[in-house]
Formats: C-alpha cells, structure tokens, sequence
C-alpha cells in the first residue's frame, strides 16, 4: 500500500491521527479550567502514566483547547538541565504581553512585566540559565528578593490578577514534571496555593512519570489537596481497536478483526505502541484488508523500530551498574519486584545498590509503586533488555 497514505504517527509527542480513549479527562480539564476562569474554586491538574501512553500529546491537545477557548497558555517541558524559573520566564512574558494589548488588563500586565524584570534579574545569581528579555525596568520590591518561593508567588499573583481583569486565565501546562528540583517544586505549589486563596484565576496542568505524586508531596506535604492526579495507562481494548481501525479506515483500508486482536496483544493497549505497530503493519500489507499475517510480519520490524530508538536511547543514558540493575529485574519478570529480590539477582546488598536504584528513578527510568517496590517505567522495556543483554554474561 502507499506508504505516503500511511495514517500512523510513532513518535515523540506526535499526535495520533485518532485521539482515542480520553475524552473523559479531556472534559475534565476543560470544566476544570473554566471554573477557574469563573473565579471557583478548583484543583491543578498533574497527569501521570508510564511513558508511551500519550501524556504529551494529551497535554498538548488540552492546550490548544484552552487557547482556542481565549485563555493565556504557556506551555514548557522541564528537562533535567534547566531550572523552572529559566524555562517558566520567557513563556510567561510572551503570555504577559498578549495579556498588556487588553485595555482592561493593560496597567496590571505591565505591572507584571516590571515584575518578571525584577525576578529575573534578581534570581540569576542562584538560576544562571535564566535567559528572558526586558520589556520594563524592574519596580522595586515586586517579586525580586531573590528567594524563588517568595518572589514566584509575587509574580503569580500579578499575573493572575492581571489575567483576572482581562476576563481570562492563566493556564501553565508543564511537562516532564518529575525532573523539576523538590525545592522549585516547593516554590511553585505555594505560588498557586497562594492563588488559589486569593481566588485569581492560575492554574497548573501538568504530566509526569508515576513517582510525581510522591516528589509533590515530599516536596509540600498539602500538595495533595491542591491537585488532581489522574492516572493516565493504556487504551481500553475497545479504544485501542478504535484508534488503528479508524484511520486505516479513512484512507479507505480494512484491518481484519484477527489482526487487530493480534495488534492489542503485542502492544498491550500502549498509544505509542499501537502507532507503531499500525504503521509497520500498514507498510508491509499489499492491499486492503491489513490481515493478520500482515501484523505477524510487521511486529519484527516494529520491535527493531522500537529497539533502535523508543527503548535504545534510554538505555544508551544508563551506567554499566545500571544497566545489569534493570537486566536483573527483567530476569525476574515485568514487576513490580522488590529491591531485595533485585539485589539477589546481583550478588549484591540491599543497601549498596540503594545510590544506583535512586540515579535509576531521578533518570525517570523506573519508579516505587510502594515502599520496597520496583518497577519500569517504560513498558515492555523488561523483553527489550533481555534481547539488548541476552545470555548470562551481565551477571559478572
């Protein structure tokens, strides 16, 4: 078939060409930000899954929509080199401006400006990555004390108030949650939670790896009362058929039923999965329908897909120690496994592999379910290591 038709979309971030299986939580967010544009009470948003189930595409989608409703967005992904102030700053003068062409919010959002001017400079000594430009001189004594807690709330609520005298609101979607700092995370929960008192309309929509309701709470013990976590895991079987059956289908193909069941075994329901092995299913059948032998042959090429860049450029950032750590927890099964289990696989003691299993969760690599507890956070990553790592020689 023509592979140009292809409908299927693996990648990073790439939107599918079917968004099945969320609209539930796609009308939660938006009645979510609509309450706070009213001025009611409600709750941020942080989104957390494994990787591969769509979170950034879902974040992403729930921005646009609160863009197109008229509400100031800003929209960051928090990588593991940067501070939030270096990557919240430029985003939030870009917001302000829009904000300071309002007749109504004009004298506020310039208030706001002069208030980022401040807070930039004032945080660079601590920050040094922050790079935003200068709109206004920075008025003295707003938000520029050079404590990130304290000045990130002073910022917040001008801002806020000066989204609330435009009618609108302030809606931050932060990805990659889980590799902000516990102490920038302390800042920002305050910054909102001081919002959420004075009732100005800011608001946080995050996503995240399973361990970021653990990191909010260690890192304000209220967190929790602040936020919703919804959990965000595979398709229903039902949404994972709708989302390879539907696009084949408007470029006028069939899949077999036998084939899509084939489709939802291997990939398990997982979004990114599922485009994978859509499109290589689609470029090795001839003609319509996509049969099952059709996917038989195209999981070979979908697992090498997958080893050669979803899986291979995580394993290429781990230690040799890291690397046997994970090969011994595929040697035991998928998981959850308990780090005792794990350092018995290794020949080695608990408590000495504790700096290992801790670089392993700060890589975003695997996660504690519950105290003891082990897990991946990359799914099927357990089958990839022991074809990255096969034999016995790991255990040396």
């Amino acid at each position: 078939m023509d592979p140009i038709k292809n409908p299927y979309a693996p990648g990073a971030g790439t939107p599918p060409p079917e968004l099945a299986g969320r609209d539930e939580l796609r009308e939660t967010v938006r009645i979510a930000l609509e309450r706070v544009r009213a001025g009611r009470p409600t709750k941020s948003i942080l989104m957390v899954g494994l990787r591969g189930v769509g979170k950034t595409v879902l974040l992403d989608k729930l921005r646009d929509a609160a863009a197109a409703s008229g509400m100031e967005t800003i929209r960051v992904e928090a990588p593991e080199n940067r501070s939030l102030p270096a990557i919240l700053a430029p985003q939030l003068r870009q917001a302000l401006l829009r904000l300071s062409r309002n007749e109504q919010a004009k004298e506020l959002a310039q208030r706001a400006l002069r208030g980022l001017a401040g807070f930039a400079k004032a945080l660079k000594v601590k920050y040094q990555d922050i790079e935003v430009g200068m709109d206004f001189e920075p008025e003295p004594g707003l938000a520029d004390n050079g404590d990130l807690e304290h000045d990130l709330q002073a910022l917040l609520e001008v801002s806020g108030a000066a989204a609330k005298k435009a009618g609108t609101a302030l809606v931050m979607f932060v990805d990659e949650l889980q590799y902000v700092d516990e102490e920038q995370l302390a800042s920002l929960i305050t910054a909102l939670h001081r919002s959420a008192q004075r009732s100005l309309p800011v608001v946080l929509v995050g996503a995240g790896l399973p361990q970021l309701p653990g990191k909010m709470g260690r890192a304000k013990s209220y967190a929790e009362r602040l936020f919703d976590f919804p959990q965000i895991g595979p398709l229903s079987v039902e949404a994972a058929r709708l989302a390879i059956r539907k696009p084949a289908a408007e470029q006028g193909i069939n899949v077999n039923e036998d084939a899509l069941d084939q489709i939802i075994k291997e990939t398990r329901g997982y979004p990114y999965f599922l485009q994978e092995w859509g499109k290589h299913s689609w470029d090795v059948a001839t003609s319509s329908p996509i049969t099952l032998a059709d996917v038989k042959q195209a999981t070979t090429s979908a697992i090498a897909a997958l080893d050669d860049s979803f899986f291979r450029v995580r394993f290429d950032r781990l230690t040799p120690l890291e690397k046997r750590y994970l090969r011994a927890m595929s040697d035991i099964g998928a998981g959850p496994h308990r780090s005792g289990d794990i350092a018995e696989k290794l020949g080695r003691d608990v408590t000495s592999l504790g700096p290992t299993r801790s670089q392993l969760i700060v890589k975003g690599m695997i996660w504690s379910p519950s105290h003891g507890d082990t897990a991946f956070t990359v799914p099927l990553f357990d089958a990839f290591m022991k074809r990255i790592m096969p034999g016995d020689e790991w255990r040396q």
